[in-house]
């Protein structure tokens, strides 16, 4: 198992507040340029497409003010990672197809200058410690009414409203993968308010135990867990 990581350079060390959908335009320009086939099976807007991947970010000495993200430096970091390897490898030639190219960015510009491999360990364990890299969306929609629920590490439906979005994930890419035992619990979690494409929701940051089958927690591991993964949530390392 690996994740890949990028390193971008900027021209000016600052990034808007919105790098969730900053960065799935370049997920979507790297598999548009490299092949039509790779973009349209994960991008047909005519359905909704199931992503087994997940990213999250590395900001140096990042600080948010009003619209934008000021940094330290004029460099930064994204860790992707995905829990299909034929997949994985159809990225990382997307990836390296976009070495040096300068990307826009309003007033701005990034250039990726850095593709790498880095080895994940394998979860022999029934139990982990995590960080979360990225925000954790656990939701619930309710059909009937059409309307989106969510819940952080401070609500008592946390835990089964996260197997049911698993479970839903696993169903959908019918990948045969059982959620007994699937739990978590907040060690030092910390409910907060994030930006998803412009709408506020409900997440969760922290360290976790998670407790699960080492085959259910290793997908977990590369593909994220709870929703929006691929744009940015869900991400974590583990820390013991």
């Amino acid at each position: 198992m690996f994740q890949l990581k990028l390193d971008f350079t900027l021209e000016k060390p600052e990034l808007p507040l919105e790098l969730d959908r900053l960065l799935v335009s370049f997920i979507k320009a790297s598999t548009s340029n490299y092949s039509t086939e790779l973009y349209e099976s994960l991008y047909d807007k005519t359905k909704s497409v199931i992503k087994p991947f997940a990213f999250s970010y590395y900001l140096p000495g990042g600080r948010f003010k009003d619209d934008k993200i000021l940094l330290q430096e004029t460099r930064f970091s994204m860790f992707f990672s995905n829990a299909d390897l034929a997949q994985m490898i159809l990225f990382f030639n997307s990836f390296k197809m976009m070495k040096f190219q300068h990307y826009p960015i309003k007033n701005n510009s990034m250039t990726l200058t850095s593709v790498r491999t880095r080895k994940l360990r394998e979860i022999k364990e029934t139990e982990v410690i995590i960080k979360l890299q990225s925000s954790l969306i656990v939701r619930r929609h309710e059909v009937e009414t059409n309307k989106d629920y969510y819940y952080t590490c401070d609500d008592s439906e946390f835990e089964n409203v996260l197997k049911e979005n698993i479970n839903f994930f696993l169903q959908k890419l019918s990948i045969p993968i059982s959620t007994d035992g699937f739990g978590i619990l907040p060690i030092k979690g910390k409910k907060i308010v994030v930006n998803v494409f412009g709408r506020k929701v409900d997440a969760s940051i922290g360290v976790y135990k998670l407790c699960g089958s080492p085959e259910l927690l290793n997908l977990l591991y590369q593909a994220g867990m709870g929703t929006r993964r691929s744009e940015g949530h869900g991400k974590f390392e583990i820390i013991w």
